[in-house]
């Protein structure tokens, strides 16, 4: 399809692989052909599924720097991630080496996410003084809760794949080749019935309730961030997932942004 995105098939799933080396940056030369891809297989009638998957060292490690502070070409990766949870089929994510930043945002936009049992996880934009800006502070409360989302989005440091299995961020950890272990496990999830439900309407895991408990922690990290701006925008993200509809706190994200 392109140099840097492919498409092989095992029966009746799809594998898109991202190859940018050396971290599989999501470069606009990687964004365009990963859009096409994803298009495609949407209404293709002989894929069941869809893997997502990264050649090299490592899954998506992020953005690409180099365009960090110029207009954003299109597709960007709210984009991609909207056409990518708009797929009634399974996807599933093939998390080897790091998922970081929008590597992590794109394997939120997926079904399900597997993980090699090596794999490091996690949103650091608040290191570069940002905050995540394709939806992670709205999807990963979804599936870990506010407060773990709260404690990696504001500090920053990636969890492992044992961990981020316990938390519900991953669906399954395993040894070895983790794109043919996605593969089985794409297959087993077409023999289940649908609907399959997109991170964005998966709630379960937000609580008002705890809305009390998760200001209390908002505010120890405001103390400890020392005036600095990113961490307390992060924080105010988070909360938004709990207190806003998902498309008002996405909006206000990027806005924070």
């Amino acid at each position: 399809m392109s140099n840097f995105v492919s498409i092989t098939r095992d029966g009746g799933v799809a594998v898109v692989t991202i190859d940018n080396p050396p971290v599989n940056a999501l470069s606009f030369h990687v964004r365009e052909p990963l859009m096409q891809a994803l298009v495609s297989l949407r209404d293709e009638p002989d894929v069941a599924a869809v893997v997502i998957a990264c050649a090299g060292r490592t899954f998506v490690a992020g953005a690409d720097i180099t365009e960090f502070g110029k207009p954003v070409q299109q597709p960007d990766l709210r984009a991609i991630i909207a056409v990518l949870e708009a797929i009634a089929k399974p996807t599933v994510a093939a998390i080897h080496g790091t998922a970081l930043g929008g590597g992590l945002e794109l394997a939120l936009g997926c079904h399900f996410r597997v993980a090699n049992a090596g794999a490091k996880l996690g949103l650091p934009e608040v290191k570069l003084g940002l905050l995540p800006g394709g939806g992670g502070t709205v999807r990963l409360p979804r599936r870990v809760g506010a407060k773990k989302a709260l404690s990696m989005i504001v500090l920053g440091t990636p969890i492992d794949a044992t961990e981020a299995l316990a938390a519900g961020l991953v669906d399954a950890v395993f040894d070895g080749d983790v794109t043919a272990r996605a593969v089985r496990f794409a297959s087993e999830m077409t023999g289940k019935e649908g609907p399959f439900t997109p991170v964005r309407d998966r709630n379960d895991r937000l609580n008002r309730a705890e809305l009390p408990e998760f200001d209390r922690q908002a505010a120890e990290s405001a103390k400890k961030a020392r005036g600095l701006e990113a961490p307390i925008a992060c924080a105010q993200s988070v909360r938004n997932a709990i207190t806003l509809p998902f498309e008002e706190a996405l909006s206000a994200e990027r806005e924070l942004f």
